[in-house]
C-alpha cells in the first residue's frame, strides 16, 4: 500500500512540476515574442526611447517616438490610485474582520468581491457618463483653484480642467474604485490568518480594539498587506478599457493630474490597429514589453511577500 501511495505521489509532483514549467515557458515565449516584435524599436531608439525628458516626441507620420509621457502617465495614475484606495481597502477590510455582525459579515464580503469582477468596460461607461461631470470635473476646478499656487505640489493641479472632465485624474479615481475590492479582499484574507493567541493576549493585556488592531494586527500582516497593495498596483498598471475611456488620449506633455493624458496600455489600444508603418508597430510592441515586465516584477514581489506572511504564520487561524 505504501508503495502505491509513493507512486501515486510522485506522479501528482511530476505532474505539477510539468505544469510549472509550462508556465514558465509561457512567460518566457511572450517576453522573448514582444522583445523579437521590437526589434526594429531597440535598434532605432535604443535606451533613448525610455528615457524620462521634457522633450514630447511621438509623432508616427515622421517615425519620431519617445515613450516618457506613457510610462509617467501609467506610474502617476497608478500610484495616485494606490494612496486613494489604500486606506478605504483597509477599512473595508478590518471592519469585515473585527467589527462587522456576524449576519452582515458574509453578504459584505459577497459584493466586495463582486465589484471585483465587473468588467472595465463597465466602469468605462460609468465613469463617462456619471462620474466625470458629477464628481471629477467639480472636484478637478476645486482643486486648480485650491492647490495650483502652491510650491512643488501646484505642478500636479496646474492648468484649467477640460470641459468633459477626462484627465489623469479621472484615470486615478476609476482605478482607485477598481481596485479597492482586490486590495481589500486579500487584506481581508490576510488579517483572518492571523492567530486568536495574538488578538486575544493584546486585549487581555488592557489593549482596546483599536490598539489591537493598530498596534497587534496591522503590524503581523504587514507583509501581506503589501503584497495585496502590488497585487491592487499590477491591475491598475495593466488596466486599459476604463482608462482609455476616461483619461483624454493625449500626449501632451503636461505633468497635470488635470490634463488629459495617456497610459501605456491605453496608447497600446488606441494605435496598434492603426499604425502607419512598421516601425511604428514595433514601438507599440516595445511599449507593451515594458508593460510586460513591469506587471511581471510588481506580481513576483507581491506572491514573495504573501508567502512571507502565510510562512510565520501557525495553523490557528481565526474562524
Amino acid at each position: 500500500m505504501s508503495k502505491v501511495l509513493q507512486h501515486g505521489d510522485r506522479s501528482w509532483q511530476a505532474l505539477l512540476i510539468t505544469v510549472s514549467i509550462l508556465v514558465l515557458v509561457l512567460m518566457l515565449a511572450i517576453g522573448w515574442m514582444l522583445w523579437r516584435g521590437s526589434s526594429g524599436a531597440h535598434q532605432t531608439f535604443g535606451w533613448g526611447f525610455l528615457a524620462p525628458t521634457s522633450l514630447v516626441s511621438w509623432d508616427p507620420v515622421n517615425d519620431h517616438f519617445q515613450a516618457w509621457p506613457f510610462i509617467y502617465g501609467t506610474l502617476l495614475t497608478s500610484l495616485i490610485a494606490i494612496l486613494i484606495a489604500l486606506p478605504i481597502s483597509l477599512g473595508i477590510a478590518i471592519f469585515l474582520v473585527e467589527l462587522c455582525p456576524a449576519w452582515l459579515r458574509t453578504p459584505l464580503t459577497w459584493m466586495v468581491e463582486l465589484l471585483a469582477a465587473i468588467p472595465s468596460v463597465v466602469y468605462g461607461l460609468w465613469g463617462i457618463f456619471i462620474f466625470l461631470p458629477v464628481v471629477v470635473t467639480p472636484l478637478g476646478n476645486f482643486l486648480a483653484e485650491t492647490l495650483a499656487h502652491l510650491p512643488w505640489i501646484g505642478i500636479l493641479f496646474s492648468g484649467p480642467m477640460s470641459a468633459s472632465g477626462s484627465s489623469r485624474l479621472a484615470a486615478c479615481l476609476i482605478l482607485a474604485i477598481m481596485i479597492i475590492p482586490t486590495i481589500s479582499a486579500v487584506s481581508r484574507d490576510v488579517f483572518m490568518a492571523i492567530p486568536n493567541a495574538q488578538h486575544e493576549a493584546s486585549l487581555a493585556l488592557g489593549s482596546t480594539l483599536w490598539e489591537t488592531i493598530w498596534q497587534v494586527l496591522i503590524p503581523y500582516g504587514l507583509s501581506g498587506i503589501l503584497g495585496a497593495v502590488m497585487l491592487g498596483l499590477g491591475r491598475a498598471l495593466g488596466e486599459t478599457m476604463a482608462v482609455t475611456m476616461v483619461i483624454g488620449n493625449s500626449i501632451e506633455g503636461s505633468a497635470s493630474l488635470l490634463r488629459p493624458g495617456y497610459t501605456m496600455a491605453s496608447v497600446i489600444a488606441n494605435e496598434f490597429a492603426e499604425a502607419v508603418s512598421k516601425l511604428h508597430t514595433e514601438v507599440l510592441v516595445e511599449v507593451g514589453l515594458v508593460l510586460f515586465f513591469m506587471t511581471m516584477l510588481l506580481n513576483i514581489l507581491a506572491r514573495f511577500l504573501v508567502w512571507r506572511v502565510a510562512r510565520r504564520t501557525p495553523l490557528e487561524v481565526r474562524t
